[in-house]
C-alpha cells in the first residue's frame, strides 16, 4: 500500500479521510452512493464523555439525520451495519436496535440480519442478569448487494463428516471451505487486557469489523464509520485493502486512531486475530499470538483448528 495518505476533509484520492467534528458535517461533503459499507457503533444515550444525554426522542431525532446521510450516500450495492446495545435508566433498558429498526425500514433499507455479539465480560449488574451481547442490524439498499460467505467461512464442527448414503456416499457432507459462522459470534469485546485497548472505553474489536468489511465489501472499495471512535473500522478496512472515511468528535480519539493506522503502517500494530477461539483455561497450550499487522501485506489468519505449540512472529518465540 505504501505511505498510508490520511487527511481531514473527505478527500477521494486518500486512502483515508479521519474527520475531527460532527459526522454530518464531514456525510454532507460526501458524493450520493459513495461508499460501500457503512458501519458505526453510534451512542447509546448513556450520557459518556462523547455525549450528551438526550430525551429518547430527540435521540432518535438525531439518529435519523446521521442514518439519512449514510443511506444517501450508500452504493446501491452496498450495506450498513448498525451496532447498538441497550439505553439503561435505572436498571430498566431500552434495546436500541428495536428502537432505531423503523428510522432504517422507512426509507427502504432491507434487513438481512440482526447479529448477535456475544461476549463473556461486562459490567456486572444486581438487579437484572448482566448484559453479554449487543446487536448488528445488517440492512442493504437493495436486492442487489455484495455478499462473500467464502471470505469469512469458520471450520467445521466435524470437518471429516461424510455422506453414509446416496450417490454423494463417502463424499464430505459440508463445504471444504468451511461453514457460515451464523447469526450469533461468540468474539471478545475490547477490556482491560485486550491486546487492542485504547483510551476508548467502548472500542470495538478489530476481527468484528474485519468480518463485516470482508464479506459486504471487494478491494479498493470505500468503508465509513460516522462514529469512528479510535480508528478500528478504518485498521480493519486498511489491512484488507479498503479504504476509509470517518468522523469523530473527541480530539483525543483521532489522535489514537492515527497513531494505530502509523504504527499499521510500520508493522507494529497487534490485533487478536480473526477466528482465534476463545480462551480456554483447561487447553492454555493451544493459543494463538497477537497477529502484528502491516498494512500492504496480507494478512495471513491462523486457522482455528490449527494446534502449534509454538509460533514465531516477526523473529521471535511467542
Amino acid at each position: 500500500m505504501g505511505k498510508v495518505k490520511i487527511t481531514s476533509e473527505f478527500d477521494r484520492t486518500a486512502d483515508i479521510t479521519l474527520y475531527e467534528g460532527d459526522c454530518l458535517d464531514l456525510l454532507r461533503s460526501i458524493p450520493d452512493e459513495f461508499v460501500k459499507l457503512v458501519i458505526t457503533s453510534p451512542p447509546y444515550n448513556l450520557g459518556k464523555s462523547y455525549e450528551n444525554r438526550l430525551d429518547m426522542n430527540e435521540y432518535l431525532a438525531q439518529q435519523r439525520r446521521v442514518v439519512e446521510e449514510c443511506v444517501r450516500v450508500l452504493a446501491s450495492r452496498g450495506s450498513i451495519c448498525w451496532q447498538v446495545g441497550n439505553y439503561v435508566d435505572n436498571s430498566e433498558i431500552i434495546p436500541l436496535d428495536i428502537v432505531l429498526y423503523p428510522i432504517f425500514a422507512s426509507l427502504g433499507l432491507h434487513l438481512r440480519n440482526r447479529i448477535v455479539w456475544h461476549f463473556g465480560h461486562g459490567l456486572h449488574a444486581s438487579k437484572r442478569f448482566s448484559g453479554r451481547y449487543e446487536v448488528i442490524l445488517w440492512f442493504t439498499k437493495t436486492n442487489d448487494y455484495t455478499f462473500d460467505l467464502d471470505a469469512i467461512r469458520v471450520p467445521q464442527k466435524y470437518p471429516n463428516k461424510k455422506y453414509f448414503k446416496g450417490p454423494k456416499k463417502g463424499e464430505l457432507s459440508g463445504n471444504p471451505l468451511g461453514k457460515n459462522p451464523g447469526d450469533v459470534w461468540e468474539i471478545p469485546n475490547v477490556k482491560a487486557n485486550h491486546v487492542e485497548k485504547t483510551i476508548h472505553p467502548c472500542q470495538f474489536p478489530v476481527e468484528l469489523i474485519e468480518r463485516l468489511v470482508l464479506s459486504m465489501t471487494e478491494e479498493n472499495d470505500w468503508v465509513l464509520d460516522p462514529f469512528i471512535g479510535v480508528g478500528t473500522t478504518a485498521v480493519a478496512a486498511l489491512m484488507h485493502n479498503r479504504k476509509a472515511i470517518g468522523a469523530e468528535i473527541m480530539p483525543e480519539y483521532v489522535q489514537n486512531a492515527k497513531e494505530r493506522i502509523r504504527l499499521a503502517e510500520k508493522g507494529a500494530l497487534r490485533i487478536r486475530p480473526m477466528g482465534r477461539s476463545v480462551y480456554d483455561p483447561k487447553s492454555p497450550k493451544i493459543s494463538v499470538p497477537p497477529q502484528i499487522i502491516q498494512l500492504g501485506v496480507v494478512p495471513r489468519q491462523i486457522e482455528l483448528l490449527e494446534q502449534h505449540k509454538q509460533y514465531t512472529v516477526q523473529g521471535r518465540n511467542e
